[in-house]
């Protein structure tokens, strides 16, 4: 490729609205333009990118016995009501009519499309296994589009789906997955971790997530350094930090904390540790009547945080929502900053976090404003608590397997894995005929890779003061050739059209700066861009039988016999 028969628009500055390194690099780099919010236009530097990461995946797949497909971006509402994500998944999923005031979607993702497919399609157990996947455009209507390709409305997503005969099919399914996924993000080039996860509104038991690891990132990675295990923040299992509750030593007391409603305060106020208060957070349920409502309150130690998946796994807790003030003041008396659970004006439902459950003589809200109680205790002064696991691990933790302590880093999540089970084949009726010529549900599981995204979170992991550093595998250009003067000098440009036309017939991705740009402005474009490998020609280096090699991440040049210079790169390339 000849620079001047491609197109190269570069920034000096990013646009206004672009707010994290990837959009503004991106947008400097003229590999996108906004058309509308969330909604981009991939110029043709992008596209090159995006079609290499596609073709690894592509490559991986069929690798992997998967098979291609394409399903329609426009799906009609009827699929899915069957599954009764037309009302669960809210304003996000994009409605439409066509002329006749028919409902459609325009697709997030494709789990009705493709069981549709298949029930229709496969009929016996011969059938099975089979794993289909398409790379399709995807839309969700984001309440706040914002950082480029990282969280924009409009996306292209790799989406495939496995159907097997029972749950053992799926898990091999799952595992030929996801051994596919990890190849998949080491031929990126990228750093990344595999985490356990949470299913969340897809459904279904069991999922991994790969995320991109990135000090921008949005996720929290929990893992182990001295063992295998992994798990975002919303799946990680926080153990209590206290093996065993002590015995109640200290005296029940009503103790005046005038205008202290956070247990930092409190705890600076009466000069005890942070741990050995509790911090209490009300929810409610709601119900048809609204004298059947319940009220719960969730205990935590101080220092923690609550994490709102694993409260939603408590039994009787899947639909809350945070009490309002007003709820609060009915069951309690007071304003929030003095809860507890000793004397409530109304009856609630307390559930304490494994860590609370194991705590003596603590301090906790009296339900009286300016007021809280010290010396605290389980069995004495309040009864025993319904026991979960509600809290965000924090540094330093016990790990679940026992084999060393958490540590935390950021992730950009772009790829997940679920085990979906009969989550839909039973909402859609889809079964097969077993040996004994009886109906079974199909066993199903979904693989998804955000394609563009991954772009974003490469950069994220790989740039500069520059710009952009792109791995080689999926960088738009893997090599780029500068010469020097090449409409002036007739020796720069036979050895440029040479070592170009050289590493064409080598099948290097290479292309040619023939803009005739100062040297300044064409090596400023390239960095900026990305380019892995740059060879820069100049009269100077030809007169001794030299030019000048420049990798990306390399503080300075190497000089490289011209005779050496395709060898050398080739060598670069396979490293």
């Amino acid at each position: 490729m000849r620079a001047t028969r491609f197109f190269i628009s570069t920034l000096k500055e990013a646009p206004a609205d672009a707010e994290i390194v990837s959009h503004k690099l991106m947008m400097r780099a003229g590999m996108i333009k906004r058309l509308g919010s969330g909604i981009y236009n991939y110029m043709p530097m992008g596209l090159r990118i995006i079609r290499k990461v596609e073709n690894i995946i592509r490559e991986e797949m069929n690798r992997a016995g998967a098979i291609e497909m394409l399903m329609p971006v426009v799906q009609p509402a009827e699929l899915w009501q069957e599954t009764g994500r037309w009302d669960k998944m809210g304003p996000e999923l994009m409605r439409v009519k066509d002329r006749h005031g028919r409902d459609f979607i325009i697709q997030p993702t494709s789990e009705e499309a493709i069981t549709d497919v298949v029930r229709t399609e496969i009929r016996s157990y011969r059938q099975l296994p089979v794993n289909f996947y398409h790379i399709q455009t995807k839309f969700r209507d984001e309440r706040r589009p914002r950082f480029g390709l990282m969280r924009g409305r409009e996306f292209t997503m790799k989406d495939a789906y496995s159907f097997d005969r029972n749950v053992d099919g799926l898990k091999q399914s799952y595992q030929v997955m996801y051994d596919a996924y990890t190849r998949i993000f080491q031929r990126f080039g990228l750093q990344f971790r595999a985490v356990a996860a949470d299913n969340g509104a897809i459904g279904g038991s069991g999922s991994h997530e790969f995320h991109v690891i990135a000090e921008t990132g949005e996720d929290a990675l929990v893992y182990c350094p001295t063992s295998d295990y992994a798990a975002n923040m919303e799946a990680a299992e926080a153990l209590p930090l206290v093996t065993s509750r002590p015995a109640a030593q200290a005296t029940l007391t009503k103790t005046a904390t005038p205008g202290k409603a956070k247990c930092e305060d409190v705890a600076a106020l009466l000069s005890i540790p942070l741990q050995n208060t509790v911090k209490s957070i009300v929810l409610t349920v709601d119900a048809d009547k609204e004298e059947d409502k319940q009220v719960w309150l969730l205990l935590l130690r101080g220092d923690h945080e609550l994490n709102e998946v694993k409260t939603s796994k408590v039994p009787g807790l899947a639909t809350y929502r945070f009490a309002t003030e007003a709820e609060i003041v009915e069951w309690f008396g007071t304003k929030p900053g003095y809860l507890g659970p000793i004397n409530t004006l109304k009856p609630v439902k307390v559930v304490a976090d494994r860590t609370v459950a194991n705590m003596a003589n603590f301090v906790c809200g009296a339900n009286e404003a300016d007021f809280h109680f010290t010396g605290a205790n389980w069995g004495r002064d309040l009864p025993e608590p319904v026991v979960a696991d509600l809290r965000n691990v924090v540094d330093g933790d016990p790990s679940p397997d026992g084999k060393g302590v958490l540590a935390i880093q950021r992730g950009i999540e772009v790829g997940h894995v679920f085990q979906l089970g009969t989550r839909y084949s039973e909402d859609m009726k889809a079964t097969f005929l077993d040996e004994n010529g009886k109906p079974q549900l199909l066993q199903m599981g979904c693989y998804g890779i955000g394609v563009t995204r991954i772009l974003g979170a490469a950069i994220e992991q790989n740039f500069d003061d520059k710009g952009i550093i792109w791995p080689t595998s999926i960088a738009p250009f893997e090599v780029v050739i500068c010469p020097m003067g090449m409409d002036r000098s007739e020796a720069v440009k036979a050895e440029t059209e040479k070592l170009y036309q050289a590493m064409l017939e080598a099948g290097i991705d290479v292309i040619l700066d023939d803009r005739g740009e100062r040297p300044g402005a064409m090596f400023a474009d390239w960095e900026l861009i990305g380019v892995p490998h740059r060879i820069v020609i100049g009269d100077r280096g030809l007169k001794d039988g030299k030019l000048e090699y420049v990798g990306r991440r390399d503080a300075e040049a190497t000089i490289v016999p011209v005779a050496e210079m395709l060898a050398f790169v080739q060598a670069k390339l396979a490293a």
